[in-house]
């Protein structure tokens, strides 16, 4: 691919304002020498305003995604795009959000332009579980765990019943469950079924993949070795 379709396609700028930072010497290698559009190099070796191009098609994100931002392009508030740098927008393919996070869910948000990438992680036939931290309303009753995991329970308005999920009880108003489906504010019609309410709830992994220490509000590239602990690798 030509220097200046391969960082337009990153988000950097049209093919034409690529081209301008040709001319402006704004491309460089490692050593600071100016590259020309026509020049062969290799992704690693090239610098934009002397900084490593972003990483090419494959890109995997991690975020811990804060209170109050949408998993949206277009929201009149505030979305969680705007966390990342403005040329993510920009990508091509698109970088896109694995599932969603509703704006009063926190926790671990993952972004991928790898299609393929991002069908295997939510497809339920991958089995890859997703642990929600919920802070209740109410006490647990009792029976929520056997019931979670029957594979027999019914939501409001849906035709087939879940998939069996796994409770475990914390606190009698705080419990962590894992799921494996993606469905519409699940775990929030889940307890709301039993009686409950969910007043906060927080998504801490993603298969085998954890927030560690990342703040709230960042983020962070995922390496192949990130990936493949989704997976269980």
């Amino acid at each position: 691919m030509k220097l200046v379709k391969l960082i337009a396609n990153l988000g950097y700028g049209s093919r034409k304002d690529v081209a301008l930072m040709f001319r402006e010497g704004r491309i460089t290698d490692p050593d600071g020498e100016v590259l020309y559009a026509d020049d062969k190099v290799p992704h690693e070796h090239i610098r934009v305003d002397d900084e490593p191009l972003d990483p090419p098609t494959g890109l995997a994100l991690m975020m811990n995604k804060p209170l109050g931002a949408t998993c949206s392009r277009k929201d009149p508030g505030r979305v969680v795009y705007d966390l990342l740098p403005q040329r993510y927008r920009m990508r091509d393919p698109a970088l896109s959000t694995v599932g969603r996070l509703d704006r009063d869910t926190s926790g671990l948000l993952l972004f991928t332009d790898d299609g393929a990438l991002l069908h295997k992680i939510i497809s339920p036939r991958a089995q890859v579980a997703k642990v929600y931290e919920a802070v209740l309303a109410h006490d647990l009753r009792g029976d929520e765990a056997a019931l979670f995991a029957s594979g027999d329970m019914m939501l409001e308005s849906e035709k087939e019943p879940l998939a069996p999920a796994q409770l475990e009880v914390i606190e009698p108003r705080r419990a962590r469950l894992a799921i494996t489906e993606g469905r519409y504010h699940q775990v929030r019609r889940m307890f709301a079924a039993v009686g409950n309410h969910v007043e906060a709830l927080h998504r801490v992994s993603v298969g085998g993949l954890t927030l560690g220490d990342l703040p709230a509000g960042e983020w962070r590239a995922l390496s192949v070795d990130d990936v493949a602990r989704i997976f269980g690798a």
